[in-house]
């Protein structure tokens, strides 16, 4: 008996083996569709997309086990038909941790068809954690979902060249794996979208002809995996992919070399320790302008010059449109003796005196500026008011001598590594003029610096204050600063490829690059491609460790941000991304109620409980107020004061004062509030009481 039903046991599991690999034989295999190289056939309408995607990287010995692989024949062309060189972007090991979802689905292309759509919006990121979301990316170690917000490109000059665009709300988390999944997509008169073909054979299980196509299908039921345990069902699903984020060493090893290198120089090789050692910097004053109180009330002596500081690029001086030679190990290579003399501009404030010695500050000046916006009159207030010596520096790969190489290069963008590496020399420069700021042997060894033979600055401690382009690039100078552990970043965010499209500066440049790029949906992906660059030389890259995670050798900073609401050359949601991101804690009632387009205001930013504030980062919000009076905007109506709620689209505020300077310009208490922070003992001080931070004459509702 026994004997019996082991022989029938044995014949139903044959049996059982056989059944797949006769229905298999049974099912004929249909024909795959096409592939062409570089591009991803599950792409519904344009090459290199969806995108971010793991299908343009290969196997590596990097980090993350990735490297990215662009093909020419796939990047975006320009009007002449030239492809972005992808050479340099293929050295990442993943893409940008800020990285823009850039994906064409055809019917998703109106307002109408976002709305029958409807996923989470900018105005309510809560939403992220819907349980039927119709757009959701999860990190596909943890099966988690990651905060983003969606919206089609309001860009996009007809349905046919619109992108449905992702962002993530805080930063994707360096070196991890993120799947996007896109379901119950519908359009504009509510009907739901079919998949493309490509996509439904791998969501359906339905073999090809085709080893190229086949040899894809164990990833993408590794796909369906992961999504089926984040609850997300493969029958369900439009569209699916995944794309690996780059490691944090991919994004600032090159900049934290030549940083490296070039103090070894000095003599200084432990750069976490917030201690001098070593030699200055070598430099020279070139002028010394003195003038009578009168003339000028708030600077005694303003003192130009220049710092010598080791070049990295490719050419003797490292002119713009220079960069990086980059050796076998992939990073910098210098030219023997190539240096670069750094222009400086400082004010020593009347407020210093050799009993009473100002505080150092580097700054950083607006977008491609130069060194002068130290004379601007709300920078020259804030160093005499508060006893701290302002010193701007020209951020050379962004400055005012860069304008011609960024005109040349928003009309063939194989030549944006120019500026990503100027900008990382540039860091460079601002770390050594600020060592020579403060070392012994440096500025205030001159007289230049002294009065009576005795020094007018405190070196005990450098300082930083960036605004507008200084206040975002500030941000990894911070990350990376030796000498410096406390950061004001005013009126700035992170990242350049989420800010371009929201900012009324951008009209000029994008008068340049439009036509060059005519499709507005190539111009998404364009701009989204360049940010795995710019990260290099933008804090986007080095967000995750400005704070109390920093890059090796490096020691750890606390950061000030300060936001002016309605911003019509800073985007808001961009400054929210980089607080999210660095753990910025917010200072409440943030603004008035009604005000912030949002259901709930600056979501996922924890509120400041007490002050003074002593955390690693702070948020700060201004507001000039609302639109008044009623009707000014109108043709032939009196000046407006104020400025509206910003767009929730992809597109700047343009009606009423700009807040971006005036907040500083008209409050001596945000100039306070910057000055008290940036102290040996800073804290974060409330200067607003038990209402909002209103500037400008605002007094609130």
């Amino acid at each position: 008996m026994d004997r019996a039903v082991r022989a029938l046991a044995a014949a139903l599991a044959a049996l059982a083996l056989a059944a797949p690999a006769a229905s298999a034989h049974r099912t004929p295999r249909v024909d795959a569709p096409p592939i062409t190289p570089g591009c991803d056939p599950i792409g519904t309408a344009a090459c290199l997309q969806p995108w971010p995607n793991d299908y343009f990287t290969k196997p590596a010995w990097s980090a993350t086990g990735r490297r990215l692989n662009l093909l020419p024949t796939a990047t975006p062309r320009n009007k002449d038909g030239v492809a972005i060189e992808p050479s340099d972007y293929n050295l990442s090991d993943g893409f940008s941790p800020g990285q823009t979802i850039v994906v064409k689905v055809p019917g998703l292309d109106t307002p109408a068809a976002f709305a029958k759509t409807n996923p989470v919006p900018v105005t309510d990121l809560e939403r992220t954690y819907d349980r039927r979301a119709p757009i959701v990316v999860i990190n596909a170690r943890t099966h988690r979902r990651h905060l983003i917000w969606a919206e089609i490109d309001s860009n996009g000059v007809t349905p046919e060249t619109t992108a449905l665009l992702i962002h993530p709300a805080v930063n994707w988390r360096e070196g991890e794996r993120y799947i996007v999944a896109l379901r119950g997509l519908r359009d504009g008169a509510g009907k739901a979208l079919a998949p493309g073909r490509a996509f439904k054979l791998y969501r359906d299980g339905v073999l090809t002809d085709s080893k190229a196509f086949e040899s894809r299908r164990g990833h993408m039921e590794s796909i369906f995996r992961s999504l089926r345990r984040a609850g997300i069902d493969r029958r369900d699903l439009y569209l699916a992919w995944d794309f690996t984020v780059a490691s944090g060493n991919s994004l600032s090893r090159r900049l934290v070399s030549i940083r490296d290198r070039a103090f070894a120089e000095l003599g200084d090789r432990n750069l976490r320790d917030l201690k001098v050692e070593g030699a200055s910097p070598a430099f020279k004053v070139d002028q010394v302008i003195e003038r009578t109180p009168a003339e000028e009330p708030n600077v005694f002596r303003r003192v130009e010059g220049t710092v010598t500081v080791p070049c990295f690029l490719n050419a003797t001086g490292c002119p713009s449109g220079s960069r990086f030679d980059l050796g076998p190990d992939g990073l910098p290579r210098r030219i023997p003796g190539n240096t670069y003399d750094a222009r400086y501009i400082c004010n020593i404030p009347r407020s210093a005196s050799p009993d009473r010695p100002a505080r150092p500050s580097l700054y950083g000046h607006g977008l491609l500026g130069d060194a002068g916006e130290v004379g601007a009159r709300n920078v020259e207030e804030l160093g005499n008011e508060n006893d701290v010596m302002v010193c701007g520096v020209d951020w050379i790969g962004m400055a005012e001598e860069d304008v011609p190489n960024a005109v040349g290069i928003l009309q063939n963008l194989s030549g944006f590594p120019s500026l990503a590496d100027r900008l990382q020399q540039g860091f460079l420069d601002f770390m050594f003029v600020g060592r020579a700021m403060i070392h012994r042997n440096g500025f205030t060894s001159n007289p230049a610096f002294q009065q009576g033979g005795r020094p007018l600055v405190d070196t005990r401690r450098l300082f930083y204050y960036g605004n507008s382009q200084g206040g975002i690039a500030g941000g990894a100078l911070t990350a990376v600063a030796p000498d410096f552990n406390r950061s004001v970043l005013y009126v700035g965010a992170t990242n350049y490829s989420l800010l371009l499209n929201r900012s009324v500066d951008f009209d000029l440049y994008g008068a340049i690059l439009n036509p060059s790029y005519p499709s507005p949906f190539d111009r998404q992906l364009a701009l989204s491609m360049i940010q795995i660059l710019w990260d290099r030389g933008e804090p986007n890259g080095y967000a995750w460790h400005m704070t109390s995670d920093p890059p090796p050798n490096t020691p750890k900073h606390k950061v000030l941000q300060i936001l002016s609401f309605g911003d019509h050359q800073v985007a808001n949601v961009a400054t929210e991304v980089q607080a999210r991101t660095i753990g910025s804690h917010l200072r409440t009632p943030a603004v008035d109620p009604g005000r912030h387009a949002d259901r709930e205001p600056y979501y996922g930013i924890p509120r400041i409980r007490r002050f003074p504030y002593e955390g690693d980062a702070a948020l700060v919000v201004w507001d000039i107020g609302p639109l008044r009076p009623a009707g000014c905007d109108a043709p032939g109506a009196p000046e407006c004061l104020g400025t509206l709620t910003p767009p929730i689209e992809n597109l700047p505020p343009r009606v009423g004062v700009d807040p971006h300077d005036l907040v500083i310009q008209s409050e001596p208490s945000v100039r306070r509030q910057i000055a008290e922070f940036l102290r040996i003992d800073g804290r974060v001080i409330d200067v607003c009481g038990s209402a909002p931070c209103h500037a400008a004459g605002w007094t609130g509702p």
